[in-house]
């Protein structure tokens, strides 16, 4: 891998450590701690998030109507999100063992937890407990996917790719047949290793 990708990974790496740091210390300033799978405020802050809960025929009233008419539409996209959830986990238990890959971890993406915020009310909980799930799933999914990408088709684009996952930097250079050659039994054995990348000079961790 050329040194400027690797100088760059190097970089990402440090400041997602930062970005953990940051998170961690939003914690500590909006008091709140983990008990098990429950998240704890401080008893007076919980009073606080109470008195700010809105009714919800409050909130339904002061919705707007192209909120109100674009619901049933959103909601019903829980079919096809279920599904590709089963199918998805479905496919990673059979193939990835066949394809000695490690597999991904869904509870790792999928979080659902901000339904327990006291300041929101059960239209808003469940909003969240939708969109928590949904974005999870689209996450786990496309995990799922580099995966498999990385072990079938390790090969970067001609052409620009918009957000390519954290393995795409350690794919082989579109056209360079030899280092696809080359490299395509490294990359597949570090898949069977490592849950976060294909070696120690692919994506960040």
């Amino acid at each position: 891998m050329h040194d400027r990708i690797r100088q760059i990974l190097t970089e990402i790496t440090r400041l997602e450590d930062e970005l953990a740091i940051a998170l961690q210390e939003q914690q500590v300033r909006l008091r709140y701690r983990f008990d098990g799978s429950k998240i704890r405020f401080d008893e007076n802050l919980r009073k606080i998030h109470h008195e700010l809960k809105t009714s919800i025929f409050t909130w339904l009233r002061k919705s707007e109507v192209r909120n109100v008419v674009s619901a049933p539409f959103i909601y019903m996209m829980i079919v096809p999100f279920a599904f590709l959830d089963l199918f998805v986990s479905v496919y990673q238990g059979i193939c990835f063992p066949l394809y000695r890959i490690a597999k991904v971890a869904r509870s790792e993406y999928i979080v659902v937890d901000r339904h327990q915020l006291p300041y929101l009310n059960l239209a808003e909980k469940l909003n969240c407990v939708y969109c928590g799930y949904v974005g999870g799933l689209i996450s786990y999914t496309a995990e799922i996917a580099s995966r498999t990408e990385l072990y079938w088709c390790p090969i970067k684009h001609a052409r620009k790719v918009m957000n390519p996952h954290r393995r795409y930097a350690a794919f082989a250079d579109f056209g360079d047949a030899e280092g696809y050659r080359m490299r395509l039994d490294e990359l597949r054995a570090g898949l069977a290793e490592d849950d976060a990348g294909p070696d120690e000079e692919g994506p960040p961790r």
